[in-house]
């Protein structure tokens, strides 16, 4: 028996398909966007054929923009000699809220998962190497996440970009700021060890 129109569950499965959205979160999304009124839910449909039609990625740096350069390739204030390699375009997003970093970045779209039928031909590797190999490039800093896939993608990357004579490097990572020791893992608190700095 169906409970549901069938354009209403369309809807609701087409939510589900999303990341990070189960069924029922699915369905109340479904249901909320029904509810709105013909021009918001127009407005809705025009945001994602207009972000679908104008966002790109980045050729020097595979981030997204809307621009033919994105904004951080095309400012001459950053340091491209320096690029922070990143899984995925949100991670810049996260990096540059720090305001630490004054480089430029290369997003890999992904990393080396043989689980999920990821190989090193399906991320954006060869484009960095590209990059390194114009000689222009004096570090690569690794910013993958700490897990087995995105240490694996370091190390791979790393080892591919020894003969070019570039300083690799990784990002620190340790106890976080305002975590306690008692709840931190015993690989995390090892990777703090290693990492120490004097004060």
């Amino acid at each position: 028996m169906q409970y549901f129109p069938a354009a209403l569950q369309d809807l609701a499965d087409q939510f589900a398909r999303l990341p990070g959205i189960g069924g029922k979160t699915a369905q109340r999304l479904a249901f909320h966007v029904l509810s709105l009124p013909t021009d918001e839910a127009q407005s809705f449909a025009d945001a994602i054929m207009e972000a679908k039609r104008t966002v790109h990625t980045c050729p020097v740096c595979q981030n997204l923009t809307d621009r033919e350069v994105c904004p951080i390739c095309d400012d001459d204030l950053r340091d491209k000699r320096v690029i922070c390699v990143v899984a995925e375009p949100r991670d810049v997003i996260a990096m540059e809220r720090s305001r630490e970093f004054n480089g430029v970045y290369h997003v890999l779209h992904g990393v080396i998962s043989p689980l999920n039928h990821v190989t090193q031909d399906d991320i954006k590797i060869r484009e960095l190497l590209m990059r390194v190999g114009s000689g222009e490039v004096r570090e690569v800093i690794m910013a993958t996440n700490p897990d087995t896939e995105g240490e694996a993608t370091a190390m791979y990357i790393s080892r591919l970009l020894r003969p070019m004579e570039v300083k690799v490097t990784r990002l620190a990572y340790g106890v976080p700021v305002g975590g306690q020791l008692e709840y931190t893992d015993e690989v995390t608190i090892s990777r703090a060890l290693e990492g120490r700095q004097e004060i």
